[in-house]
């Protein structure tokens, strides 16, 4: 298990603009050759805007890009001509194939956070494709068959215990709360990688949520 804490992520952003972000991994400037990917996740990138705030049009190709809102709520317009807006507990995924443009923005009156990931798909190429799940349950598995790879989203009490996936690849990242991972402690913006994942299970320190990525070898 490789744990990595909050503090040690790559801050970005534009202060002026009202962009704070964390790069989990390897990410524009922020080059770092041994922290590219792990399995097929490329980023994990946590971006707050403030009100106003955003992301002007900008292009994506042959990457699986995720979204999860953890508070305010996300306006998404892309060059297919999807216009959405993501609340919490909601689950968006824009496949950007062969190419795709969107604008990500904060139309709203309080400040908005998400976490963002992209997976590096199985084949390039292929049609742009989009897809929300609204209020996704908990404990329910989203598929990203293009990626080979399960998102499983857990919503925590203080004190319940839960199993993490058996996997190739796991990556488990700590939305807000303190859990307790195979013995590692993790709180709210750290995350663990594990290689060849098998029984574990996650213990809520306090209430927790958290966004476990279940990925195959490849």
């Amino acid at each position: 298990m490789d744990v990595r804490r909050a503090g040690e992520r790559y801050s970005g952003g534009d202060l002026a603009a009202g962009i704070i972000s964390f790069h989990a991994f390897s990410f524009g400037p922020h080059y770092d050759p041994d922290n590219l990917r792990f399995g097929p996740l490329l980023g994990c990138n946590e971006e707050r805007l403030a009100p106003g705030a955003g992301f002007d049009e900008h292009p994506h190709s042959h990457t699986e890009i995720v979204t999860w809102v953890v508070e305010g709520e996300l306006t998404h317009r892309d060059s297919a001509g999807h216009e959405t807006v993501v609340r919490p507990g909601d689950v968006q995924r824009l496949s950007s194939a062969g190419g795709v443009r969107h604008v990500e923005r904060n139309d709203g009156d309080v400040p908005l956070t998400f976490v963002q990931m992209w997976l590096a798909p199985l084949e390039p190429g292929g049609e742009p494709a989009y897809e929300i799940v609204r209020g996704i349950a908990d404990s329910t598995p989203y598929a990203v068959p293009e990626a080979g790879a399960m998102l499983h989203v857990r919503r925590l009490a203080g004190g319940e215990r839960t199993a993490v996936p058996d996997a190739a690849f796991l990556y488990v990242h700590v939305v807000r709360g303190e859990v307790r991972l195979d013995g590692a402690e993790l709180a709210a913006g750290d995350a663990a990688r594990i290689a060849d994942a098998e029984e574990m299970d996650a213990f809520a320190v306090t209430a927790a949520e958290l966004l476990i990525w279940e990925m195959a070898a490849g």
